[in-house]
């Protein structure tokens, strides 16, 4: 059996850099995997595009190229999963 050590972190702050200054704007990123995947998670009745608007702001302010927005509020888990990409 191989045991694998996957490095996340939770609540990670993201600031944002205008005009050479950095403005803590309250971002937060739910989940960061091995400092090249976001994930967002939502348990909302469905996913509006203002969800999907949230983590593609995330990826770019971030220069991640990779996030995945669940939502726990659905009967089958894998149809509350979308996957973007940059």
């Amino acid at each position: 059996m191989v045991h694998l050590r996957i490095s996340y972190q939770s609540q990670v702050g993201l600031p944002v850099t205008y005009r050479d200054r950095t403005l803590d704007c309250g971002y937060r990123l739910d989940l960061v995997i091995e400092n090249r995947l976001i994930i967002e998670i939502k348990a909302v009745a469905t996913l509006e595009p203002i969800h999907e608007a949230q983590i593609l702001t995330y990826l770019r302010l971030s220069n991640l190229h990779t996030g995945l927005l669940i939502n726990f509020n659905t009967p089958i888990l894998h149809r509350g999963i979308k996957r973007f990409s940059l």
